[in-house]
């Protein structure tokens, strides 16, 4: 019999006690007050996602597809303000990066604007997450901004077996680059511009997530992407038909660096119980071939993914 999981039956494993305690702070918080706060991830980016370990600095490229969406970034360059030279950076990669990308897409919509301040509205965002925004966090954080911002973006967007879209870009498309006081070594920008095509397809392809479920979610990479891709998938498939979605396609968005399909299935299912822990209202059975997906509502309550119908979205 299939296992079934709402999120206020899924029982936890036991990471560190910091962790649970966030968890079920963030439980708590989500069932008894309104959302005051909410945060949004690009819909392609809810469909694939950024590295979750570091792949070396080596490694100057990064690719991944999931149905009819891909994403290949390419590490960039930034111009040393000490050296006077242009600089590689490394790939983006972890959840600080995810958390960023969430800031920065708040900001951009709720102001309109695609020049955003990532100085003090940035640590302000990430206390709020509960995240130290202090020593060695914050050069972590700082260089992600720095590598995410010099990043470029290729996105492969297939809507038929003859017909595929690719949009060359970069997130950010301008950006200051400051050696930071209290860590001389450090790289890091004060202000970014979002690019054109980002800022523009960002509001048409918004989806709105909980901040409170994206704090408590805030260790895990893979947490967070689970929980982008239930938010903008669950509240679209049809009342009547179910989406199943197998283990092999659950591996290769979620899961690529397993080699063992089983070692997989044990991480991911402890990831799905928690972030069904904060996505209560999601409805999900766990079979022995996947996942069967029921339409549920979205986790920010009277807020759907503000979605263009000439965007092709797959499972």
């Amino acid at each position: 019999m299939p296992a079934s999981y709402r999120s206020g039956h899924a029982r936890l494993a036991s990471p560190p006690s910091r962790i649970v305690q966030r968890l079920a702070n963030s439980h708590a918080t989500i069932d008894l007050a309104p959302n005051d706060a909410i945060t949004f991830q690009h819909t392609v980016l809810c469909q694939t996602s950024l590295p979750y370990r570091n792949p070396g600095d080596q490694v100057r490229t990064w690719e991944q597809r999931n149905g009819g969406a891909l994403i290949k970034i390419h590490a960039g360059e930034a111009a040393d303000p000490r050296t006077k030279a242009v600089i590689p950076l490394g790939l983006p990669y972890g959840p600080k990066p995810r958390l960023i990308l969430a800031y920065l897409n708040r900001e951009a919509l709720r102001t309109g604007s695609p020049v955003i301040d990532v100085g003090r509205n940035l640590s302000t965002f990430l206390q709020r997450l509960g995240l130290d925004t202090h020593g060695r966090n914050l050069s972590c954080i700082k260089t992600q901004i720095a590598r995410l911002s010099a990043a470029h973006i290729t996105l492969g967007i297939f809507a038929s077996d003859t017909k595929a879209i690719t949009i060359h870009t970069q997130i950010v498309s301008a950006f200051d680059l400051w050696y930071s006081i209290d860590s001389p070594r450090l790289l890091w920008p004060t202000q970014v511009q979002l690019s054109r095509e980002y800022f523009e397809s960002l509001t048409h392809h918004a989806v709105p997530l909980d901040e409170r479920a994206i704090a408590a979610l805030s260790h895990s990479a893979m947490a967070l992407d689970l929980y982008a891709w239930l938010a903008q998938r669950l509240h679209r498939i049809a009342p009547t038909q179910p989406l199943e979605v197998s283990w092999e396609a659950l591996k290769a968005q979620f899961g690529w660096h397993y080699q063992e399909r089983f070692k997989f299935r044990q991480v991911f299912l402890h990831t799905l119980q928690t972030v069904l822990s904060q996505y209560r209202d999601a409805i999900i059975e766990v079979g022995q071939n996947g996942l069967q997906l029921f339409q549920s509502p979205p986790p920010v309550k009277g807020r759907v993914a503000i979605v263009n119908p000439s965007f092709p979205i797959q499972p």
